[in-house]
């Protein structure tokens, strides 16, 4: 998952490299800086060091369904704390992104909205065409492929990874490997999926793979559907959202789902000494990767505390976390060519082969649609 040069911002920026920034991104001039509400940049802002100002007089940041052990989001926010005194707060740790577009649609009062959102591409496409989302541009903006942003800067794809199965060797005599192994008698009442697809942006793109397996394309998402219908109807597929307490009580004993999540669990269970022997694979027959994205509700409570996230969780401290937990950082590349990347950390990433390619925002829109029209009839007969 490639990506470009990586700039670095610094808190107290140089009259040099205002010039610089305000030039490509065609911001205000720093000597009439914008309300935090309405900045669509540091810049705009006043500069990093009025926006940190006005975040810590803030004090807050409020999030929702972020776990500590999806993408190192603990560490994530651990080292956000302990680097401004901001205090996060986490609504709903095991939502999906739709519950997160939902609570943006709430327009909520007193406070109590969301600041920002960690979502896959599509929703965070669809909150943006929603007009849910407020344009802020970080300060590596220029340096992230333009097929993984807003032009508007209403959201920016952060980490991403493959889809890969999970499973269990102390429960699974075999282990699969495919997307074709699944269909296997030997697998009955075993395969899940990380959630509804129609509601998770894992398994959403765990159906897509699936799809990409079967016949299928980015203009065709249906044979992921029917793939998981077949499974439903011999009894290998099971509708249970698998999560890490699923996985070690034994009830979701394979798992398709996001490679970085997988391999997290089993230092987790590892870590821990659970009785549970997690192995994760890449499936050739359906590789598919796709990108999370972050985003800034426009009504955003803690307007300061929410543009700083995001420098922050795009800033190479923030981009190496998420590479320590086996997020591939959208700026990897350009962190390893000017030195900033934790090589040891990218050395444990699974091998891949060939260059990921990407759906376009129609064929995001069209799969979406037909999983949302499909999915529930197909699945539960």
């Amino acid at each position: 998952m490639p990506a470009p040069r990586l700039r670095t911002a610094a808190v107290a920026a140089s009259l040099a490299f205002t010039a610089v920034s305000l030039g490509a991104c065609g911001q205000e001039s720093v000597s009439a800086p914008r309300a935090p509400a309405v900045a669509t940049s540091a810049p705009d802002a006043g500069g990093m060091a009025a926006l940190t100002a006005a975040a810590k007089k803030e004090g807050a940041l409020n999030t929702i369904a972020l776990p500590s052990d999806w993408a190192n989001y603990g560490a994530l926010i651990d080292g956000f704390e302990k680097k401004y005194g901001i205090k996060v707060s986490v609504e709903n740790p095991e939502g999906t992104s739709q519950d997160e577009i939902n609570a943006l649609k709430e327009h909520r009062s007193g406070g109590h909205a969301p600041d920002v959102i960690d979502v896959g591409d599509p929703f965070a496409r669809s909150a943006a065409q929603q007009g849910l989302l407020a344009p802020y541009k970080v300060a590596a903006w220029d340096e992230i492929p333009k097929e993984q942003k807003d032009p508007k800067g209403r959201w920016t794809n952060n980490y991403g990874g493959y889809v890969s199965i999970g499973c269990d060797a102390k429960r699974v005599k075999t282990c699969p490997s495919t997307f074709d192994d699944l269909r296997k008698p030997e697998y009955k009442g075993k395969v899940t999926l990380n959630g509804d697809p129609t509601k998770s942006g894992s398994a959403f793109a765990g159906v897509w793979a699936a799809a990409l397996a079967n016949g299928g394309s980015f203009d065709d998402i249906q044979p992921g559907i029917d793939f998981f219908a077949e499974l439903a109807k011999s009894g290998n597929f099971i509708p249970v959202e698998s999560t890490p307490a699923t996985i070690e009580n034994g009830t979701t004993p394979i798992s398709i789902d996001w490679d970085f999540l997988n391999l997290g669990y089993a230092d987790e269970f590892r870590d821990k000494g659970a009785d549970v022997d997690w192995r994760t694979a890449i499936p050739f027959d359906g590789s598919f990767a796709q990108y999370y994205a972050s985003g800034v509700n426009k009504d955003a409570p803690h307007p300061a505390a929410a543009r700083l996230w995001q420098e922050y969780v795009f800033s190479p401290e923030g981009q190496n976390i998420r590479l320590r937990a086996y997020a591939r950082p959208v700026l990897m590349d350009a962190m390893k060519e000017d030195g900033t990347l934790d090589k040891a950390a990218a050395e444990n990433l699974p091998t891949v082969e060939g260059t990921p390619t990407f759906p376009t925002e129609a064929q995001r829109d069209k799969a979406r649609e037909t999983v949302n029209r499909n999915w529930a009839k197909a699945v539960t007969g």
